[in-house]
């Protein structure tokens, strides 16, 4: 005997769903908005820059564009995200969020780097600084930034959505660069410590390589349907062969879908007297039981001692008798 459960969408309350809902509208809403502010003071800038053959303006005005197009693909992608699952895509599109994520993390591995580089050979031949230039750019950089990340932090779902975090750490490393920048204008400008400058630059491109190689992890564990980091595995083997009539469970598999989608599906072993009716009961309990393990899509088979399985078809390293 064989039997599946009977529902094979995605497990949510009324109340998840809608509240998955509005943190998305929420996301898409705060993007939209920090889009047009940073994608106008860069606009702003350029003009600026050609208008004052200003190089600090034109340079400055031209990094903000990576994060307009970061802030837009990371925009596209939850608008792309929220498109119906179809006979080719059954899981929907809601992997596009974790593919912007991971565009924005290389994005910022790329500046990163890119600014370490030019910061280490103005460091053996210091250029003359325009500091008082360099210093008016940087408070109106960081105002503008400041009320950006603001606005993600505080209506954004910066904690648990990779694709807003992502978005969020282009203007927290522009934040942080804008402060160090500051800081620098302000050495130079006083002791003439042009050195400043590119100390304060390696410093800040360090932090955001290492938020960025986080998130870039947390992509890739996704993207190869790796165990959720907010998921106990040995926890759910428990909850699943606590029941009396459950034997033990084989070929176990949970992966992320996408932001708070995690999925499973199993083998488990039941005796054959078990009734319809029975293994109906018993698998809603186990569903009930596994929503509170953080897991909202859930296939669980069924079946008997005496099934028989293509050993070549199973994952063998995966076969744990719990008794």
């Amino acid at each position: 005997m064989q039997v599946t459960l009977p529902k094979a969408g995605i497990h949510m309350t009324n109340h998840q769903h809608h509240s998955h809902n509005h943190i998305h509208t929420n996301n898409k809403k705060v993007l939209l908005i920090s889009f047009i502010i940073i994608g106008t003071f860069m606009i702003i800038e350029v003009i600026g820059g050609f208008i004052a053959n200003s190089l600090a303006l034109l340079s400055d005005g031209f990094h903000m564009l990576s994060d307009t197009v970061s802030l837009g693909v990371a925009l596209v992608a939850f608008i792309y995200a929220e498109k119906h699952a179809t006979q080719s895509k059954t899981y929907g599109y809601k992997r596009y969020e974790v593919l912007a994520a991971l565009f924005n993390s290389v994005i910022l591995f790329i500046i990163s780097i890119i600014i370490i580089i030019e910061a280490i050979h103005r460091f053996l031949a210091p250029p003359e600084v325009q500091s008082q230039e360099m210093f008016i750019i940087s408070v109106i950089g960081l105002i503008i930034n400041i009320i950006v990340a603001i606005l993600m932090f505080k209506k954004g779902d910066t904690s648990h959505n990779l694709n807003m975090r992502g978005a969020f750490l282009h203007v927290l490393g522009d934040l942080l660069g804008s402060i160090g920048a500051i800081i620098a204008a302000l050495l130079i400008w006083g002791f003439n410590l042009t050195i400043a400058d590119s100390i304060a630059s390696i410093l800040v491109s360090l932090i955001i390589f290492k938020s960025a190689y986080a998130i870039a992890k947390s992509s890739l564990n996704i993207l190869m349907e790796g165990t959720p980091n907010d998921v106990n595995l040995e926890a759910i083997i428990k909850t699943i062969t606590q029941d009396e009539h459950i034997q033990n469970v084989h070929d176990y598999h949970v992966w992320t879908i996408s932001n708070n989608m995690n999925a499973l599906s199993c083998h488990a072993v039941v005796p054959e007297k078990l009734t319809i009716d029975e293994c109906e009961s018993l698998l809603e309990s186990i569903e009930h039981q596994l929503l509170h393990l953080n897991i909202q899509h859930m296939t669980i088979q069924l079946e008997t001692p005496k099934h028989k399985h293509d050993e070549s078809t199973l994952c063998t390293g995966l076969h744990k008798h719990h008794h």
